[in-house]
Parts: C-alpha cells; sequence; structure tokens
C-alpha cells in the first residue's frame, strides 16, 4: 500500500478542531451573505464581483505584473468604498432581515410545473385582451430568475392563484391597487399595487408612467412586463429593455409560451424510431 505524500502528511497534521471550526464559521458567513442578496436585482451582480476578485487573484500571484500589482493594491480600497456605496440600499435591507427573524425563514417562491405555468399565460393573454377593450390601464410583471422581493414589499402581498377575472378585478379604475404593478411569479399572482423603477430611456410621448416603470424594472431585471395602455388600449410586452407594441390576445400568448415555457425535453436516440405500419387484418373466410 502506497504512503501518502510528506506535504499531505504535514497539513493534515495541522488540521485542528479550531481549524475546521474556522472554516465552517466563515462559510456560514458567505452561505448567509449569498441568502440575505439571493431575491434581489444585485445578486447578478456578486457574481461580477466574484470574477473580479478572482481575476486580481491570480494576478497577484504573477511577481512579473509589478505595475499592475500597483495599480490594483491602490485601486481596491477605492473600490470597496465604491461597492459601498453601490449596494447601500441592498445592505440596508439587509440589515432589516437580519433585525427580523421572519425574513430569514421565509420560502423562495417556487415557479410551478408546466401546465400551471401554461394556464398562468393563458389568463394572463386573456386579462390582457379584456383589458384592453374596456380602455382599463394595467402593468403586470412576470418574475423570472432574478428575484423581486424588494419590489413586492412595496405592495400587497396577495399569493391567488392567477385568473382574468382577478386581474380585472385588481386594475378596476379607482381600485385602491390598480395604479401601480401586480407581480406574477409561476401561476400566482404574488402581490399588487407594487412601486417600479422608472426607465431613464427615451420613450414615445404617448407613453406616460406606466410604461416607464414596465421598461424599468426590465432594464434592471430578467422580468418580463406587459402594460395595457390606458388611452388607447394597445398592449406592449417588455423584455430586456426593449418593448413590442401592438400585441394581441394570440399573439401574446405565443410570445410568452416561447419566453416562460421550459423546453420540452427529447430523448436522444442513435436512429429514428420507425413509423408502425399498420396492417390490414386478412378476410375471414367464410
Amino acid at each position: 500500500m502506497s504512503q501518502l505524500p510528506s506535504e499531505v502528511v504535514t497539513a493534515l497534521d495541522r488540521i485542528t478542531f479550531w481549524s475546521v471550526l474556522d472554516i465552517l464559521i466563515v462559510a456560514i458567513i458567505i452561505y448567509g451573505l449569498l441568502s440575505l442578496f439571493r431575491g434581489t436585482s444585485a445578486f447578478s451582480a456578486l457574481y461580477g464581483i466574484g470574477l473580479l476578485l478572482l481575476a486580481v487573484a491570480v494576478v497577484n500571484t504573477l511577481p512579473g505584473l509589478v505595475m499592475l500589482n500597483w495599480l490594483l493594491g491602490n485601486l481596491l480600497p477605492f473600490l470597496s468604498i465604491g461597492l459601498l456605496i453601490v449596494f447601500q440600499p441592498e445592505l440596508r435591507r439587509a440589515m432589516e432581515r437580519i433585525g427580523r427573524v421572519r425574513g430569514l425563514l421565509s420560502r423562495p417562491l417556487t415557479a410551478g410545473d408546466h401546465e400551471s405555468i401554461e394556464h398562468a399565460i393563458a389568463e394572463i393573454s386573456r386579462a390582457c385582451r379584456r383589458l384592453s377593450e374596456r380602455r382599463y390601464g394595467a402593468l403586470i410583471v412576470i418574475e423570472r430568475e432574478t428575484g423581486l422581493h424588494e419590489y413586492t414589499d412595496t405592495g400587497v402581498r396577495l399569493d391567488a392563484l392567477v385568473s382574468s377575472e382577478l386581474l380585472l378585478t385588481l386594475f378596476f379604475p379607482n381600485s385602491p391597487l390598480h395604479d401601480a404593478a401586480v407581480i406574477v411569479h409561476g401561476d400566482r399572482v404574488v402581490a399588487a399595487g407594487c412601486v417600479m423603477p422608472l426607465s431613464e430611456s427615451p420613450l414615445e410621448s404617448s407613453m406616460g408612467t406606466r410604461h416607464r416603470a414596465g421598461l424599468g424594472i426590465t432594464e434592471r431585471t430578467d422580468a418580463l412586463s406587459i402594460v395595457v395602455s390606458e388611452e388607447t388600449g394597445i398592449i406592449t410586452l417588455m423584455n430586456n429593455g426593449r418593448m413590442v407594441r401592438n400585441m394581441d390576445e394570440g399573439k401574446l400568448r405565443k410570445v410568452l409560451g416561447g419566453l416562460l415555457t421550459p423546453p420540452t425535453p427529447h430523448t436522444f436516440r442513435l436512429w429514428p424510431r420507425r413509423h408502425a405500419v399498420q396492417k390490414t387484418p386478412a378476410p375471414q373466410k367464410g
């Protein structure tokens, strides 16, 4: 039986109870910080920060890059201050979650299965057509990978099954929640009366605050937003900071199906399955 190398034996001898406890505490702290940022738009930026720190660590291992090491070493303190300024809202919200035990115990929202998503798409498309016919202004935000928890906190939580009747009721003129956004996740209406960030992109004069809010949330997250104009009844679908206008129920249902419905897995085959040939039964002899 081969013996372990001397370096491995030396490293194992240095492992103590306190070193293992130290590693566990650091791992728990990192996991807790990631859990606090999970469900926010800042969670995506953490990947960029991680890649930047990894690049700095790689550069520090190259002693020949003297000027680059000096530059990175002097920029890191200013970068740390900049990160505190950029993530100030998220850090404040994280401290609030620490102070509320229920915030740490809240379970994440799930998207649901294939049939429930198709049901939600059909109900949303039908509701948008009926809202357009009645000239009811509406803003429906559909959550995808990026969590929208910080925006659901600005409204009234519902957690109700998506239906066209419910959406018509929520956007009925002069109702308490009609003038803000409804957030949908999977086949559930998560919250209503939610405040969305406004886009600073130039828009047509016919588009108002509702369109800016619908475009703004798609610029900051991967969510989809649907806006029904109160003046013209035009249905506009927004995604990734872009918009498609003049949608009807059929077009909207088709596009939402392509964006939200997960692809059906195909079974891998070495050769195509042969089509079964239906044999005609032989005539019975009398």
